[in-house]
């Protein structure tokens, strides 16, 4: 019997911003094409950010000279552009309500800490029990350690479980552990998948 779905967050829960967004972003900032995410993203910064070594607030800071931007101002208002522009996906919300009730739902994310003022933002932190950070906890997906730390605070086991996430990897990862796995791909793929684990 499935007891808890844990829901990854970017990509899931969030919407992804269309290519033409980020071409956007690099056009108004002066940066070369398709080159935004690797300089957030693949950085060092981010590294910390994502296991609680650096902060929201320091990350931006530090990334912003690669950005072009020098001022503590520019660096804000772009950041608080950039965090306007991503929504919640309505499908997976909905699907959200529909569960709330009946299993205990958490998010499971590798993000850095402040996920909770986030969700609390978009008027969805309510429908979950747990929220499990990387930034809040120190470790990262695919690391064991945070699918465990998941399943202690839901007081759920493996089997009783299903994790959805968009990276293939990540889901692995949780099913080596003996948790149900979903990758990702779209909401009508995942009511059906989900329909097959559970009734709602």
């Amino acid at each position: 019997m499935i007891k808890a779905v844990l829901f990854d967050f970017g990509l899931v829960i969030s919407t992804p911003r269309p290519p033409g967004r980020f071409r956007e972003y690099e056009s108004k900032l002066g940066l070369a094409e398709g080159t935004i995410n690797q300089i957030m993203f693949e950085s060092r910064a981010w590294q910390e950010a994502l296991v609680g070594r650096m902060s929201m607030q320091a990350f931006w800071y530090s990334i912003g000279p690669s950005l072009n931007l020098t001022h503590c101002k520019e660096i804000d208002d772009f950041r608080h552009r950039y965090y306007a522009d991503e929504f919640a996906d309505p499908g997976i919300v909905s699907l959200i309500r529909r569960l709330h009730g009946k299993t205990c739902l958490a998010v499971l994310s590798n993000h850095p800490p402040g996920l909770d003022q986030w969700l609390e933002e978009w008027q969805i932190r309510h429908f979950f029990d747990v929220v499990i950070a990387s930034g809040d906890v120190g470790c990262t997906k695919p690391d064991p350690k945070i699918y465990q730390i998941s399943l202690e605070r839901l007081d759920v086991r493996p089997h009783e479980t299903v994790f959805i996430d968009d990276t293939p990897g990540h889901v692995a990862a949780a099913q080596t552990l003996g948790i149900h796995g979903i990758v990702f791909v779209g909401t009508r793929q995942l009511v059906r998948d989900l329909g097959a684990l559970l009734t709602f």
